[in-house]
Parts: structure tokens; sequence; C-alpha cells
């Protein structure tokens, strides 16, 4: 799953949020420079936020077809295509390591010690996600669907509706932060948190959900069937909605020496 979101990289690019520009604006503020590492980097949404704020970034990126994408819309630095675990730094040092929406596709105790060998002593390490709080209805009317036509999912569909979306994402909070902790050479993690809100139409947020990893797999007519059940229960919300976001970041800044080397595991990197 993790390097399926290639499928329609042009869909992604045009429909995932951006990232709050306070968050882009703290980690260039707390970095000791400009170079920045963009972790998973997708089409290089995050990647073009911090070049607009004067970084110079080079994206490493599993999906060759999201790196290209990247490429053409303007990642000045360049894109490596490879898992972050198996990156090949070539020598290379930067100030910032980021990862949006990447990290949980990445052994949290490798991507440390791999952040930790290419950070500059005071170089930061800064893990984000946004998490959302869709209306029940959407939820609602998600969950029914799926159940429907896939009744085989590995997600759990229950905890859509039952588990307060915060919730869940703090569990990928506390293993990034874990990790960190474990691989050491870093400062004590901190979490910070932008709230903000994006008003979406119905055909904006069904635009944006084939992008979603509970999605990207799923057959093309079984797809049809969730937008549709989705759209449905938009329509009956008057058309639009407002979405609550969260963006989160899981920080922490390059102190000294790590006291691990990278485990040998399985890379899981890629963008979602």
């Amino acid at each position: 799953m993790a390097e399926s979101f290639g499928v329609d990289a042009e869909r992604y690019d045009r429909a995932r949020p951006r990232y709050p520009g306070a968050l882009v604006d703290r980690i260039v503020a707390a970095a000791p420079g400009p170079d920045v590492l963009d972790v998973g980097c997708g089409t290089g949404i995050a990647a073009r936020q911090f070049q607009a704020a004067g970084c110079q970034v080079l994206g490493v990126e599993p999906d060759a077809r999201m790196a290209d994408m990247a490429r053409r819309f303007g990642v000045g630095g360049g894109v490596d295509v490879a898992t972050f675990e198996a990156w090949d730094p070539a020598g290379r040092t930067f100030d910032a390591v980021v990862a949006g929406q990447a990290w949980h596709w990445i052994d949290p105790v490798a991507g440390a010690a791999k952040a930790a060998q290419v950070l500059r002593r005071g170089g930061r390490l800064a893990a984000f996600w946004h998490v959302f709080d869709q209306p029940p209805e959407i939820t609602e009317a998600l969950v029914t669907v799926c159940r429907r036509v896939m009744p085989d999912s590995p997600f759990n569909l229950r905890a859509m509706k039952e588990r307060a979306a915060m919730d869940v994402y703090q569990e990928l909070f506390t293993k990034a932060a874990d990790g960190i902790r474990e691989v050491g050479g870093f400062s004590e993690p901190e979490q910070w948190r932008f709230d903000w809100e994006w008003s979406y139409t119905r055909d904006a947020w069904l635009d944006q959900m084939p992008t979603q990893g509970l999605l990207t797999q799923l057959p093309a007519d079984r797809l049809a069937e969730v937008l549709e059940g989705v759209g449905a229960a938009i329509d009956a919300m008057g058309g639009s909605f407002t979405m609550r976001y969260a963006t989160v970041a899981v920080t922490a800044t390059r102190t000294g020496s790590a006291q691990l080397a990278a485990p040998h595991r399985q890379p899981l990197t890629g963008s979602d």
C-alpha cells in the first residue's frame, strides 16, 4: 500500500491538502540552515512549501511515478527514488529532515537512525500528519458502504466510528517519539499542533477520497460504489461541509551521537 499512491499522482497532488504555513515557518525557524530532506516526498507538496519559505529541498520517494511528478512540479533539489531505510545519502547532510504524511510507513527506529546520520548538529527532525474529524454523517456513510464492498479490509472500520481521530493518530505519534528516544542523539521529542479548517464541496471531497490509503487499491467498480454512498451523504448535508484539521508534528533536535545503528528491517517508506 505504501507504494500505491502513485496510481493517480496528478489527482494526489491536486486534491491533497497543503500544510499550515505556521508549521513550515516554525520548522524553518528551528533549523540551523536552509537545507531540507523531505522523506516520502510524494508529488512534492511539502517540498514546494519549504522551497517557498527559502529552503533548498531534496526529496526521497520510493514511488517513481510520484517522484517524477515532484520533479515536474518543481522540487528544485531533485528527488532520489528509494525507500528511506535503503537510501544512500552519499555523504550529504541537512539542516532539517521532514516527512509529511509518510513517517508511519517507515520503521520508527531505522528512520530516526537514518535521520541522525544525515542531520547536522542542531538539525531538526519533524514528522507531521493531518488529523481530521469529518462530520459523523460522512463517517457513517463511509463505514456502511466499506463494510459492504470491502468486508475483508485490514482497516478497523469500527474504530472509524467509535474512536476520535486524534486518539488513533496519537499511537503513531508515540511510536515516532519512542523511535527517536531509542536511537538517542536527539532532544526530547515534542508535539507541535496547528488547528485549521477547510470547506469542501461534494466534488472536491470525492476527488480526494481515491488518494486515501483505505481506497487506493480498490477496484474501480467498488470505488465508484464508495464514492456514490459518501456523495449521497454530502448531498443530504447541502452539498458541502467544513472539515476540522489538526496538523501535528513530532519533532526533535539533533544534539549528539546516536546510540544505535539503523537496524536491518523491511523498508516501508511511502506517502499517505
